[in-house]
């Protein structure tokens, strides 16, 4: 799937079949569940980039509630942060914007107040650039009760303008001010075309429903005809669901080898799974050159027998926490050695039988492999899956990077250059690459305007999306009811 839409909401088949009547029965059926209502307000936009540009684009939603959110009338409803100063700038085509400079702190920089509403969303961008290399620039929210919100980041460069798209919820009604961070104080930040929407809850949903409805119904016309093609006038159909299309799963582990009540629960449920433990390294090669895939076999074959398909989880795991101890005791000759057994015994095992390979879990937050081996040990662990399994496609792993804006290093743009770094590699062109995105969330978690903004900019790579290991941790276990 392209993108993560959240329930489904059409289905669609094709039978034909010869009755007694002596004709031929085509249908075409689709199910439709449009939204009861709709609420009528601005429509999100998903647009969002991670080029780096010469000249930035318009400010989303002509700026919202932003004064003068492309400094046209220069700095009127701006205002000098902290330290420093602000000068206009004007780009050799005519493009105004501003520029912060003579900083001393992250967090002198233009600020603007606005009012934030309790409850609403507040969807941000800007386009922004440093004057030198590259670095770090995040949106903050200082509230009127002092907490600084950060409300997204992105890595700015020289040179071009980049898009940092975020947002804020309000917990309260509060005034705030919109600033600008950078913990290079001897950067100059360039700021352009800024943009803070607000949304109601009711209107966020509301989009869901537009792109869930845009996404997944069509109108389809369907009529029975005799075998001569005469149409027949009055047929009566009836519509029976035997499956759904939207790729919905659980995971799976060994009890469901021995347990009925599981097996009963897991199949009327789940067409999709993947494995816990069963098929990682650890578990099918426990002593070094002895590889058992006893229980891995079984589970794949129960999973056959019932219609789930499976996805392959996984080749390799970058975290050296999880390997096996006779793997971590291995020589950089004695581990690409090893290595490579490993990839082409699972990967040639299960051909044909996954859906797709987590081929390195987890090499945005780990390096175990590249440390070993060096930096290119994950794009050629991809190349080597691509040349064993090349129809099947091979997915990226990561947590944190839809569930907390906090974690640098699994941030989309990180996700997005590691990923290039694989695609790029010498024999991995032609991969059949996926985003594989864990969602592990905590108490107080998802934040949606994150979550939103993460899925736009790598939905932008046009690459399908998957919510691999979909948990939810909460305090209040009736918070789950």
């Amino acid at each position: 799937m392209n993108t993560v839409r959240g329930k489904l909401v059409c289905f669609c088949f094709e039978m034909m079949k010869m009755i007694a009547g002596g004709w031929l029965l085509v249908l075409h059926i689709s199910i439709f569940l449009p939204s009861v209502c709709r609420i009528h307000a601005v429509s999100y936009d998903y647009s969002a980039t991670t080029e780096c540009l010469i000249e930035p684009q318009r400010a989303q939603y002509g700026g919202g509630i932003i004064t003068n959110p492309d400094f046209t009338h220069g700095i009127q409803g701006w205002t000098v942060f902290g330290q420093g100063a602000v000068k206009e700038g004007i780009s050799n085509s005519g493009n105004r914007y501003i520029v912060a400079h003579g900083r001393s702190h992250p967090l002198d920089s233009i600020s603007q107040q606005v009012q934030l509403e309790k409850g609403k969303l507040y969807s941000f961008s800007a386009w922004v650039q440093i004057n030198g290399g590259r670095g770090n620039v995040a949106a903050v929210f200082k509230m009127s009760h002092g907490e600084l919100v950060r409300g997204g980041h992105v890595t700015a460069r020289n040179g071009c303008w980049s898009l940092l798209k975020g947002g804020v919820y309000a917990n309260i009604s509060s005034r705030a001010e919109i600033l600008f961070e950078s913990k290079n104080t001897e950067a100059e930040i360039w700021v352009d075309n800024v943009s803070l929407q607000p949304f109601t809850m009711e209107q966020w949903r509301s989009h869901q429903d537009e792109s869930i409805d845009k996404e997944r119904l069509g109108k389809v016309r369907f009529e029975a005809r005799y075998a001569n093609g005469t149409a027949i006038e009055g047929a009566g159909f009836s519509i029976k669901q035997t499956k759904s299309d939207f790729p919905f799963g659980c995971s799976m582990n060994y009890h469901i080898l021995s347990s009925t009540d599981y097996q009963n629960w897991f199949v009327p449920r789940f067409r999709y799974t993947t494995f816990t433990n069963e098929m990682k390294w650890s578990s099918t090669e426990k002593i070094q050159g002895q590889e058992n895939y006893t229980v891995a076999d079984a589970m794949v074959s129960f999973a056959q027998q019932n219609s789930i398909s499976i996805r392959g989880h996984n080749i390799f795991w970058a975290n050296e926490n999880f390997q096996s101890e006779w793997v971590k005791n291995l020589t950089p000759d004695e581990l690409r050695k090893a290595a490579e057994q490993r990839i082409e015994s699972v990967v040639s095992k299960y051909k044909g039988k996954v859906i797709a390979w987590d081929v390195m879990n987890e090499n945005l937050h780990y390096h175990f492999f590249e440390d070993k081996l060096g930096e290119n040990a994950s794009a050629e662990y991809y190349a080597r899956a691509y040349q064993l399994d090349p129809s099947t496609t091979m997915f990226m792993n990561e947590y944190n990077t839809i569930e907390d804006s906090r974690d640098e290093k699994a941030n989309p743009l990180n996700y997005m250059t590691k990923l290039d770094e694989i695609l790029s590699y010498p024999g991995n062109q032609g991969i059949s690459a996926g985003i594989g995105l864990q969602g592990h969330f905590n108490s107080g978690q998802p934040d949606l305007l994150h979550m939103r903004t993460a899925l736009d900019s790598l939905g932008s790579t046009g690459l399908p999306i998957w919510l691999t290991e979909v948990n939810v941790v909460v305090d209040d276990k009736n918070q789950v009811l």
